[in-house]
């Protein structure tokens, strides 16, 4: 993505980088370490397709980098760029955010079955 292309919002250009579905989840996964394609594809459960072409997209820009080992089959590998790896803290707010979340809905469950509301 080129910088005339972007959004003036921060947190628009945030999320025309990592907004969608796949790529928190490709992010999520390379946050631990160097992954193979068919090791992101199993773990994120997306076709071979979608996988392929958001991983170009995310290295296009600056978030993933690739290696390519030549040698039979071929094997490459994924892994984050620097710049990916600083989308860390926003993942682990989403974490965060979504464990607390589910917390806040068991509660709400639990409450309403008594006949209590919570908001």
């Amino acid at each position: 993505m080129k910088l005339k292309d972007l959004p003036k919002c921060p947190v628009e250009t945030t999320l025309a980088l990592i907004g969608e579905k796949w790529k928190i989840l490709i992010i999520r996964d390379l946050l631990n370490g160097t992954k193979r394609f068919n090791e992101l594809k199993k773990s994120c459960g997306i076709s071979q397709k979608v996988l392929t072409t958001y991983l170009r997209k995310m290295e296009d820009d600056g978030l993933v980098l690739r290696k390519v080992y030549k040698q039979v089959p071929p094997r490459v590998e994924y892994t984050l760029s620097d710049v990916g790896y600083s989308l860390a803290g926003i993942l682990n707010s989403m974490a965060s955010w979504g464990t607390d979340y589910k917390t806040f809905l068991k509660l709400l469950e639990k409450n309403t079955q008594s006949g209590n509301m919570l908001y």
